[in-house]
């Protein structure tokens, strides 16, 4: 045993591989482990990422809604996109009946919305705090050097002259375009109505109707009428694509692309026309239309304002009026066409004013004087449009923090938007608030007539709507000359008291209506 023992510890030992490098080094690792390692450590990266973001965002918007009425937490990244998309008065009414001001949010913008007098009327009256910016795409389309988002001096500037457009002169001008323009329509509408008899949706034909209306009378015949129907069919697509959410991208096949060809088309004949009517009045004419009015006010010899005013800068000028005239005003028209079909009672009553201040003669055109003789037609169209106001919102941005209340300050570079249709309801101010009652403007003693800061259908402030008379003037006209010239019957639908809002309201039917033409008496 010795021996052996001796034996084995004399012999060479043979050397012990390491367990902890040489043994492993030579073992092939898969590559897919090592992807696949690579690919988690990217995701769980990533989905960190973006949960902390998600996180910020919802963070963010709770610490700038405080304690306003409003969703708790928004939608990720879209907020309340699908909402908006397809807006309704109902869902309107249960943001407004949430609180004073209350908080939603859109694709990350941050939005006010005020449903009380007193808020809306302050959005309105803060220019240092709020400037109009109508909807997200509004500046693509129009333009961001319109004079309606103009501010301060500059704004101010703008008004002085186009307040002179639309003085009683200017206004003693318009009327007779406006009064031949209509009759021509009526003919139209009423030969259609033989070759159809069944109702059909106005909504159209009484927009077609504004629109070439609103080009003669800003443009005269500086546009030819190639020019007129080209913008007339184009601009639809600038009214669609101003509804109040879109999707913000010009890319092509969106309704903001669309609007901006149909802007681009549109802005090369007004410059046109411009151009011309400096030409026209420079060569002595006197003045047939608005941009004629306009061009020889700056020459005016107590005119004291700006009177360089480019072509580009006119046409921009009436681009914005155009929108205004063929969307809101196509709708105060078409819900005046509809109220008074369904309320014959005052319908009579504004047929036995025409027959007298007209003497009988319902072909003698409408002049100035005489719708000042027409106080019922004055009250219905102020009353239809309180009911029916074309317009129940104007989104504004605020360009610093804005302390609209003594609890709250909307944060800048948030949209703050001042609701119209709350003031143009309160029971307190419109008893039967819902109910058509021209007569409640009749009585100068009404609460309708001693609050007339509750009547905001033409906004309030530096940016109130500069062609009030024009408006009011045109729908009372269309109207007045309607009702000798024709009677109309109403095809009532479960959608004719629904309301579609694209930029402004519309019955959501179209209107459905049937002309026929009225004796003489």
């Amino acid at each position: 045993m010795a021996s052996f023992i001796r034996q084995f510890t004399s012999s060479p030992v043979p050397p012990i591989a390491s367990s902890t490098s040489n043994s492993f080094v030579d073992i092939p690792i898969p590559t897919f482990i090592i992807s696949n390692s690579k690919s988690a450590t990217w995701l769980y990266t990533t989905v960190a990422i973006v949960a902390a973001l998600l996180a910020l965002e919802q963070s963010v918007y709770r610490s700038k809604k405080k304690h306003l009425p409003g969703d708790s937490w928004t939608i990720p990244i879209i907020g309340k996109f699908a909402d908006s998309m397809k807006p309704t008065m109902e869902g309107y009414m249960r943001q407004w009946n949430s609180g004073a001001l209350s908080a939603i949010s859109v694709f990350n913008i941050f939005i006010v919305m005020a449903s009380s007098n007193e808020y809306s009327r302050k959005i309105l009256n803060s220019p240092t705090h709020a400037e109009p910016c109508l909807v997200h795409s509004a500046k693509q389309i129009l333009m961001p050097d319109n004079w309606v988002f103009l501010t301060g001096k500059s704004h101010v500037e703008y008004r002085k002259v186009l307040n002179t457009l639309f003085t009683r002169k200017a206004l003693s001008i318009y009327i007779g375009i406006q009064d031949a323009i209509a009759r021509k329509h009526f003919t139209q509408w009423l030969a259609d109505a033989q070759k159809d008899p069944s109702p059909q949706p106005i909504m159209m034909t009484a927009r077609n109707l504004n629109m070439f209306t609103s080009l003669r009378v800003f443009c005269g015949n500086h546009i030819p009428e190639q020019g007129a129907i080209e913008i007339s069919e184009k601009y639809w697509d600038i009214t669609q694509a101003l509804e109040l959410v879109n999707f913000p991208l010009a890319i092509p096949g969106t309704k903001v692309y669309r609007a901006i060809q149909a802007r681009r088309v549109a802005i090369k004949w007004l410059e046109l026309a411009a151009s011309k009517a400096k030409t026209a009045i420079a060569s002595g004419c006197e003045p047939e239309c608005m941009l004629d009015e306009w061009v020889k006010e700056l020459e005016a010899p107590g005119y004291k304002g700006r009177k360089d005013f480019s072509d580009r800068e006119m046409a921009m000028v009436v681009f914005s009026f155009l929108f205004a005239s063929q969307d809101a005003m196509s709708s105060g028209l078409i819900y005046g066409f509809q109220h008074l079909a369904d309320n014959p009672d005052i319908l009579a009553k504004i047929r036995e004013e025409q027959y007298r201040v007209r003497a009988g003669d319902v072909e003698k055109p409408i002049t100035l004087e005489m719708l000042e003789q027409m106080p019922y037609l004055k009250a219905f169209v102020k009353e239809s449009m309180r009911v029916k106001p074309p317009v129940t919102m104007v989104p504004y941005r605020t360009t610093k923090a804005f302390p609209i209340s003594n609890d709250y300050t909307v944060p800048a570079n948030s949209m703050v938007i001042p609701s119209f249709y709350n003031s143009l309801h309160d029971p307190s101010v419109f008893p039967d608030h819902d109910e058509l009652i021209p007569d409640r403007w009749l009585d100068p003693n009404s609460s309708a007539n001693t609050n007339p800061r509750n009547y905001l259908v033409f906004g309030s402030g530096p940016h109130k709507c500069v062609g009030i008379e024009y408006a009011t003037m045109n729908i009372g006209l269309v109207l007045a000359t309607a009702s000798v010239l024709m009677d109309w019957e109403h095809h009532v639908t479960p959608e004719s008291d629904q309301v579609q809002i694209i930029a402004t309201l519309f019955p959501k039917d179209g209107c459905l209506m049937k002309f026929t033409p009225r004796p003489r008496p």
